[in-house]
């Protein structure tokens, strides 16, 4: 009486197209988390809530710096809401080199290479280039969120010996 007419479907395979963003109550956020603000990857640095009113809810005020460009952005938001949350990833690289037109060579921690970030062109970038000329031992971390890329931080690293 019934067939098996799975063999009549064909599937296709897609990508699973990660989401660079996710969802959360605003409620739920918390201070030196990350949120958008304006369409901007947000550090939190500041959080209040006002109380609930006669009318509506609970507000909750962001203050929030953008993880590349430094720059503070602000929102405001009921407490039941939803925020959309950056997926933010960190990693350390060792400084090999960097080229003539600003290029750095990263070595991750298993040993692949990439040549694709420019040296930041802000203070941490001057003395990136400035600790690289006195041959020092250097590892950056690079901050990934909303398809942009940026190096964040840099640290003397001794542990290695050139």
């Amino acid at each position: 009486m019934f067939e098996n007419t799975m063999e009549d479907h064909h599937f296709e395979k897609t990508d699973s197209g990660a989401s660079i963003t996710y969802p959360l109550q605003c409620s739920a956020l918390r201070k030196n988390g990350y949120v958008m603000i304006r369409s901007k990857p947000c550090k939190i640095v500041e959080m209040t809530t006002s109380k609930s009113g006669k009318h509506g809810h609970a507000k909750v005020h962001l203050v929030g710096i953008d993880i590349f460009t430094n720059r503070k952005y602000e929102d405001i938001c009921p407490s039941t809401h939803n925020m959309s949350v950056p997926l933010v990833k960190r990693e350390d690289y060792q400084l090999a080199d960097i080229s003539d037109d600003g290029y750095m060579t990263l070595m991750s921690d298993n040993g692949e290479i990439r040549e694709d970030l420019k040296v930041p062109e802000n203070e941490l970038g001057e003395a990136l280039k400035l600790d690289y000329g006195k041959e020092v031992d250097l590892m950056v971390t690079v901050l990934k969120a909303c398809g942009e890329e940026s190096v964040i931080a840099i640290k003397t690293n001794t542990s290695l010996k050139k």
